[in-house]
């Protein structure tokens, strides 16, 4: 078992535990009296962790609900679902709820509990790659509103993170590439000695998806994705707890995002913008190919300023595109801009862009959307 903690000073607040089976997971509950899961119910029928999971939850006689998980779901409603189920189910002050499930899940989950009798306790098993190694990680809570992404929420620590990469075995190629572009993400913003390790294997996975199509329909391909990731997880698990330690490390320098957790933004500002203009032209872009072209702009956007080297876009561009991850845009920079300036990160008429200067450092820099629209168009 691989324990990384996150630190408030010198405690304490947060355990991601990173385990190659799911059954140390009875282990890690032991401690709580009362447990109430909160599971995706596409996991409940798709992946077959999911088994031996709900085979380990029924033992302990613990009481579980299924959610209907999609961005349209991710919101105040589904919370108020979540909190009235708790109280149907009698949940105290001492319950664990358990939310089993990728990001939207985590998200409301963790969202509904902080605020259930003005908190009580939650912990996370994220079965998809992106949960894994970003949404899942350092406290952050919250549903949509008003067509923008994440507007509603908290910070609140989870008990625990129990990622076990076996229950990424039935993800689809789409999820998983959500997942791959927010672990180069977190590479390109403090981890240098990954990044090009981990776009090598990426892109090789990418090259058997590819190779599984030749001769053969589209939907085979994607039959056999599973089989191709199987037999390749042993090599991304240590790429998966690496992303980890980094984000626990900045989260717990900065819990609270005054200051260098808006480094793990990268790439976020560019992709909220786009995510919301494919929704309202009801033409949704997956999160991760979102973040992709985001990182794509961020670097772009780094070389017009002059604190990239010339051609650092492109190498970011080439490497995304060797996974598989959309970096040309749908939306020119002067679409997005609207959307932009209603980002989280906007203050006092400013946005806080993070760019890369090179792969494992990156800054942020304070600007108006106009200008960056200015020097991008």
């Amino acid at each position: 078992m691989d324990q990384i903690n996150i630190y408030s000073a010198d405690e304490i607040i947060s355990r991601i535990i990173v385990e190659d089976g799911i059954e140390a997971l009875d282990a890690c509950l032991e401690p709580y009296a009362a447990v109430y899961v909160v599971m995706d119910s596409n996991v409940a029928m798709q992946c077959p962790a999911a088994y031996e999971l709900s085979q380990m939850l029924n033992r302990r006689g613990v009481p579980g609900m299924l959610l209907e998980v999609s961005e349209e779901a991710k919101s105040m409603e589904t919370v108020i679902d979540i909190c009235g189920w708790l109280l149907d189910n009698g949940a105290d002050r001492d319950a664990l709820v358990l939310a089993v499930g990728g990001g939207i899940t985590t998200d409301m989950v963790g969202f509904a509990a902080s605020l259930y009798k003005r908190g009580v306790r939650f912990a996370y098993v994220p079965t998809t790659l992106l949960a894994q190694v970003d949404a899942a990680i350092g406290g952050k809570t919250g549903v949509n509103f008003g067509g923008y992404k994440n507007m509603l929420g908290t910070i609140r620590q989870p008990e625990f993170t129990y990622i076990c990469p076996q229950v990424l075995e039935s993800l689809p190629m789409e999820a998983f590439q959500a997942g791959a572009s927010e672990m180069l993400k977190t590479f390109i913003i403090e981890d240098n000695d990954n990044y090009r390790p981990a776009v090598q294997l990426l892109a090789e996975l990418a090259s058997e998806f590819i190779a599984a199509a030749e001769g053969n329909t589209y939907s085979y391909s994607m039959e056999k994705w599973p089989e191709i990731l199987s037999e390749r997880l042993s090599e991304l698990t240590p790429f998966i707890a690496a992303a980890a330690k980094v984000k626990a490390g900045v989260v717990s320098r900065d819990q609270f995002e005054g200051g260098e957790r808006r480094k793990l933004n990268l790439g976020h500002t560019f992709a909220h913008a786009i995510e919301a203009l494919a929704h309202k032209q009801h033409n949704d872009i997956d999160h991760g190919h979102a973040v992709a072209l985001g990182m794509v702009y961020a670097a772009r956007l780094a070389e017009k300023l002059g604190m990239a080297e010339e051609g650092f876009a492109t190498m970011i561009e080439k490497d995304l595109d060797s996974c598989l991850l959309l970096v040309m845009s749908p939306y020119g920079v002067r679409e997005m801009a609207d959307a932009m300036g209603k980002d989280k990160k906007a203050e006092g008429g400013k946005v806080h862009f993070v760019l890369p200067r090179a792969v494992g450092d990156v800054v942020i820099h304070d600007m108006t959307v106009e200008e960056a629209v200015e020097l991008l168009s």
